[in-house]
């Protein structure tokens, strides 16, 4: 094993440069017609990972382009080799486009399999399986190497949050979110409904007055979704859940999400499943569902994952590893087939926020190297795209 220096983490160099933390075969079905196929295909092919989707067709304008970019982000995602693009062939995303737009921007091997054109689903899968082990094969002589932290985009959310959330998880992962900025990394906050009365305090962190701006923007946006639709985005925000666990309101939840960020300057504000163009804190603006702002975080590049949570979830991705961190020592105990980290010291006057932090960022450099977090030994391959229009 190749001598790992202070902030580095053994990992995979792709072709445009980037850096994955696993090296999936991703076998990506563009349309839900398509999606049992898929999953034949990674129960035939060890190496492949897919994920279930009811998506696809019928879609247009802004929705579209959102799906699409979804699709796409996942097979550019540097934890994937390589991606075999799964169609049926008559459906409004067509599998060569999202197969183009991958090869196009990372140089990563991909192929597209037409349910249609081969046939049916037993030459199809027959095809695709054909096509993804001689991937897998590929990928298996491709060695793990020296890598910087800086050349991560960790992803950071909450689920399940309780009344110690904001007081011991989300200000360690806080603290982690600073040490990546300081290493040249980035962090990506999400989740822009559980930020809705804590939006001054970002804005104020703002790197000029057009992400400030933007800030606003994207809070008043999505406060009108609800107002269009005649609800009261609180009667889903705080859950039920949240609520048992000493939550009152969506301002105190809020308050508590946005102690993920850190204190370091916020430097754009992203698309949903938008990879970042700039180092640093970054926010993609995303719906509180956990899947949902799971799923674009990963499209949008990021390799690793911190997921905090009070009253416990299994959730998990089909190719970036999910660090499950739970708030409270109880909880931590009851639910140890899922958690990864526990911070409930800090709660109990045993750990510094500070310290809690470091051990975070060391699990982030040993899980980046190749160490498995419960989810993905318990296969937890959960993926949900944000709509944002009908269906037609």
């Amino acid at each position: 094993m190749p001598e790992l220096k202070e902030g580095q983490f053994l990992g995979y160099r792709r072709p445009d440069g980037n850096v994955g933390v696993r090296n999936h075969v991703l076998i990506l079905p563009t349309i839900t017609c398509a999606v049992q196929a898929a999953k034949q295909i990674t129960e035939l092919v060890d190496g492949t990972v897919s994920f279930i989707h009811q998506h696809g067709c019928a879609q247009v304008g802004e929705d579209y382009e959102q799906t699409f970019r979804t699709y796409a982000g996942m097979g550019m995602n540097p934890n994937v080799y390589g991606v075999v693009v799964l169609g049926l062939g008559c459906e409004t995303h067509q599998a060569w486009t999202v197969a183009d737009e991958i090869a196009k921007k990372t140089g990563k091997p991909v192929e597209t399999v037409s349910i249609q054109d081969h046939g049916g689903t037993l030459t199809t899968v027959a095809q695709g399986a054909k096509v993804a082990a001689k991937m897998v094969q590929d990928a298996s002589m491709v060695p793990r190497e020296p890598c910087d932290l800086s050349d991560l985009i960790v992803g950071t959310e909450c689920g399940g949050s309780d009344a110690c959330s904001g007081l011991s998880a989300n200000p360690a992962v806080g603290t982690v979110s600073d040490m990546l900025v300081e290493r040249g990394a980035t962090a990506i906050l999400a989740e822009t409904t559980e930020l809705i009365g804590a939006e001054h305090l970002l804005a104020e962190r703002a790197a000029d007055d057009q992400v400030a701006k933007r800030v606003y923007e994207v809070i008043e946006a999505m406060e009108n979704r609800s107002l269009q639709m005649g609800v009261d985005i609180r009667t889903g925000n705080p859950s039920p859940g949240n609520v048992r666990g000493g939550l009152s309101t969506l301002e105190e939840k809020s308050l508590g999400a946005a102690n993920k960020s850190g204190s370091s300057p916020l430097q754009e504000l992203i698309n949903y499943a938008e990879r970042p163009s700039k180092k640093g804190l970054v926010w993609m603006d995303t719906p509180g569902h956990d899947i949902e702002q799971l799923t674009g975080m990963v499209a949008g590049g990021a390799q690793v994952v911190l997921f905090t949570t009070g009253r416990g979830t299994p959730t998990g991705s089909p190719i970036a590893p999910v660090i499950k961190i739970a708030t409270n020592t109880t909880m931590y105990e009851s639910m140890g087939d899922n958690m990864d980290v526990n911070t409930g010291m800090i709660i109990e006057g045993k750990e510094t926020v500070d310290d809690a932090g470091g051990r975070i960022l060391e699990e982030i450099r040993q899980v980046s190297s190749g160490k498995k977090t419960k989810a993905e030994i318990l296969k937890q391959h959960d993926f949900g795209i944000w709509r944002i229009g009908p269906t037609f």
